[in-house]
């Protein structure tokens, strides 16, 4: 099992509790894929750089997770069907930016 950081943009027009029920249901997601959630923090809302399907902000969520590579492409077409969900990101953990010369 590798180590990833996942990052979510959920959709600034809902609730409160409907951002909770987001993070619990990616959790959810996360857990059948047979992945573990180590870490997780809400970072707020943020105001994009350009509009994301017409929104100029959205709320951040950071999870630092550790799952089979072959569970990846489950979870990342599960957080795409999310209704709630603008963008999600999974890198591995550590990874160094591939610099061009």
């Amino acid at each position: 099992m590798n180590t990833y950081e996942l990052m979510l943009l959920i959709n600034p027009q809902i609730s409160d509790a409907e951002i909770l029920e987001v993070i619990e249901k990616s959790k959810k997601i996360l857990t059948d894929a047979k992945a573990e959630v180590l870490a997780e923090d809400k970072l707020g809302r943020k105001k994009f750089a350009h509009a994301v399907k017409k929104n100029r902000d959205g709320f951040y969520i950071y999870m630092k997770v550790k799952a089979t590579p072959e569970s990846l492409k489950d979870i990342k077409r599960n957080f795409g069907l999310q209704e709630h969900v603008l963008r999600s990101m999974l890198i591995k953990a550590g990874a160094e930016p591939v610099k061009k010369a």
